[in-house]
C-alpha cells in the first residue's frame, strides 16, 4: 500500500513539474513574443523620428497648434526675464563669463551678453529658478526652456525669421514630449529629471531644423544628444534643478552643431540595446515615438502655471485660497489644515520645514499656509524672508497632508478646522492652471507684467509681448530676445 502511496504520490509530482515545466515554457514564449513584438515598434524610431521633424513644413502645423506656441513662447519669456535676476542666475553669470566666448546672444532681463552656448544655458536657467515655466501635465516635462533658450541664441547669431523659429519650436517640444511619453512614469520614477532627460532631445532637434541638417546629420544629433542626460530629481529645492534645462538646452545645441560638421553617433542612439530608452528606464512603450504623427501635436497640452512652484502642490493652494476669499480667513482664526492629495504630492513636495523660498517650493506645508495668510503664490510669496515668517511657520505647522490613492493628481480634498469648532472644506477637481481650466492669454500677459516689473521699463515689456504674440510674423526672431534686454 505504501509502495502504491509513494508512485502515486511521484506521479502527481512529476506531473506538477511537467505543469510547472510547461507553464515556465508558455511564460517565457509570451516574453519573448513581448519582447519580439517592443523590438518590432522600436525598429528604427530614431530616424523615424528625425525624418518626421526634416520633412515637416510650417504649413502642415494647425492655426491652433501655432496658437499655443504663442503661448507657450511668451509664457517662456515671461518666467526668463523674471528670473534673470535671481542669486542663481547671478551667480552662474559671474562664474563663466570670464569664459564665454564672443557676445552673439541677449540674457533676458540682463545688460550682459554671451557666446550662443552660455547665453542658452543662462536663459534656460532664469526660465525655470521660479518653478513658474510652463509644464506638458502627462510627463511633468517643462517643454519650453530647453527648445525655446537654444532656438532664441541661435536666432541671434544666425537670422531665423519667425515662422520657422515657431515651427522649430513646436518640433521640438514635440520630439521632448513624444519621447517623455515613452518612458513616463518609470524613467521619472527611478529619479530621473525629466525635463532635462528629455529637454536636450527637444533642444537638438529644434537647433537642427533650423541648422537644416540633412537625415543622417538629424540622427547623429539626437545621438549627441543621447549621450547627454542632465538632471536628478535629488536636486529638487536647490539651484541645481534650475540648471537642468539650461544644460538640456546648451547640450542640445551643441548637438545639432557638432552633427552639422558630420560628428557622428550611433544610429540607434534611443532604440538600441544600450541605447537611451533601455539604459534610462525600466520600461518603455515605442509606439508613443510614432503613432499619430504629424496628426497631432503635444504643445496642444502644455499648460501655463498661475502658482509659482510645482504643479502637483497647485490644487492645494487654489483651494486654500479660495477658502480663505469666501470666508475672510486669518492664520489666528485656524487650528488646522488637513490635506488629502495625491502621492506624488508626498513624494515631490514633503519638506515640513523648509528654510529657503526654492525649498519652500517643495513644500505642500508651507504653500498652504502662505496661500492662506497671503492669498497669493507667486514668486514674491515664495522669498526667503516669507518661508521664515513666524506667522506663516507657524500655520504650515499646523498643516498635515495625507496621501489618498482616489486622489487625482489636479485635486485635493481640504478640511480647515477652526478655533471656533467650524470644519470647512474644499474639493478642487479642476485646478486653476490645467486643460480643463487653462489660463487665459490675458492671465499670461499679466504674469509677464508682473514678472518684468522692476526688470524691464512698461513700454518695453508691452513691446516683447506683442512680439511674442506675432512672433509668426517677424523677419527675425532674435527681435524678440532683443527687445528682452535690460
Amino acid at each position: 500500500m505504501l509502495d502504491r502511496r509513494n508512485f502515486i504520490r511521484g506521479m502527481a509530482l512529476a506531473g506538477a513539474a511537467a505543469d510547472a515545466k510547461a507553464d515556465d515554457a508558455k511564460a517565457d514564449q509570451r516574453k519573448s513574443g513581448s519582447a519580439a513584438a517592443e523590438a518590432a515598434a522600436g525598429k528604427d524610431v530614431t530616424r523615424k523620428l528625425a525624418s518626421f521633424v526634416l520633412a515637416s513644413k510650417p504649413e502642415d502645423v494647425p492655426h491652433l497648434v501655432n496658437k499655443e506656441a504663442a503661448r507657450t513662447l511668451l509664457n517662456w519669456a515671461a518666467c526668463a526675464v523674471g528670473g534673470s535676476r535671481h542669486e542663481t542666475v547671478d551667480i552662474a553669470v559671474s562664474a563663466l563669463a570670464p569664459f564665454a566666448g564672443p557676445a552673439q546672444a541677449t540674457l533676458l532681463g540682463r545688460k550682459e551678453r554671451m557666446d550662443i552656448l552660455n547665453a542658452a544655458l543662462i536663459n534656460g536657467i532664469a526660465s525655470h529658478i521660479f518653478d513658474y515655466d510652463d509644464t506638458h501635465l502627462r510627463t511633468v516635462i517643462h517643454p519650453a526652456g530647453p527648445v525655446a533658450s537654444a532656438i532664441l541664441a541661435l536666432s541671434e547669431y544666425r537670422p531665423v525669421s519667425g515662422r520657422d523659429f515657431m515651427h522649430a519650436l513646436v518640433l521640438g517640444v514635440e520630439a521632448e514630449c513624444r519621447i517623455g511619453n515613452a518612458v513616463y512614469p518609470a524613467h521619472y520614477d527611478a529619479g530621473w529629471h525629466i525635463t532635462g532627460t528629455c529637454g536636450v532631445f527637444g533642444s537638438a532637434a529644434s537647433v537642427g531644423k533650423l541648422l537644416g541638417l540633412n537625415q543622417q546629420q538629424m540622427v547623429w544629433a539626437l545621438g549627441l544628444a543621447a549621450t547627454q542626460p542632465v538632471g536628478l530629481k535629488e536636486m529638487f529645492g536647490t539651484m541645481t534643478k534650475s540648471f537642468h534645462p539650461g544644460r538640456a538646452a546648451q547640450n542640445g545645441l551643441t548637438a545639432a552643431l557638432l552633427a552639422a560638421r558630420n560628428f557622428t553617433s550611433s544610429n540607434q542612439p534611443l532604440e538600441a540595446k544600450a541605447g537611451w530608452m533601455n539604459v534610462l528606464s525600466t520600461s518603455r512603450d515605442y509606439t508613443e515615438l510614432t503613432k499619430m504623427l504629424g496628426q497631432t501635436y503635444e504643445i496642444s497640452l502644455n499648460t501655463y502655471k498661475p502658482f509659482a512652484c510645482g504643479v502637483v502642490i497647485h490644487p492645494a493652494i487654489d483651494g486654500c485660497i479660495q477658502l480663505r476669499n469666501q470666508y475672510k480667513l486669518t492664520a489666528d482664526q485656524i487650528e488646522r489644515i488637513d490635506l488629502r492629495v495625491h502621492p506624488l504630492v508626498l513624494e515631490l513636495t514633503g519638506k515640513k520645514t523648509p528654510q529657503t523660498g526654492l525649498e519652500g517650493k517643495f513644500s505642500v506645508y508651507y504653500a498652504a499656509a502662505v496661500a492662506i495668510v497671503k492669498g497669493a503664490a507667486g514668486e514674491r510669496e515664495f522669498s526667503d524672508t516669507l518661508v521664515r515668517d513666524p506667522q506663516i511657520v507657524a500655520l504650515r505647522d499646523r498643516a498635515t497632508a495625507t496621501v489618498d490613492p482616489t486622489v487625482g493628481e489636479a485635486q485635493v480634498k481640504i478640511a480647515i478646522t477652526l478655533k471656533d469648532g467650524r470644519r470647512l472644506e474644499k474639493s478642487i477637481d479642476k485646478v486653476i492652471g490645467s486643460l480643463e481650466n487653462p489660463l487665459t492669454d490675458a492671465a499670461i500677459e499679466a504674469k509677464f507684467l508682473d514678472l518684468s516689473s522692476g526688470i524691464l521699463p512698461a513700454a518695453q515689456a508691452r513691446k516683447t509681448i506683442d512680439l511674442c504674440w506675432n512672433a509668426e510674423k517677424l523677419a527675425n526672431a532674435g527681435d524678440i530676445a532683443r527687445a528682452a534686454a535690460a
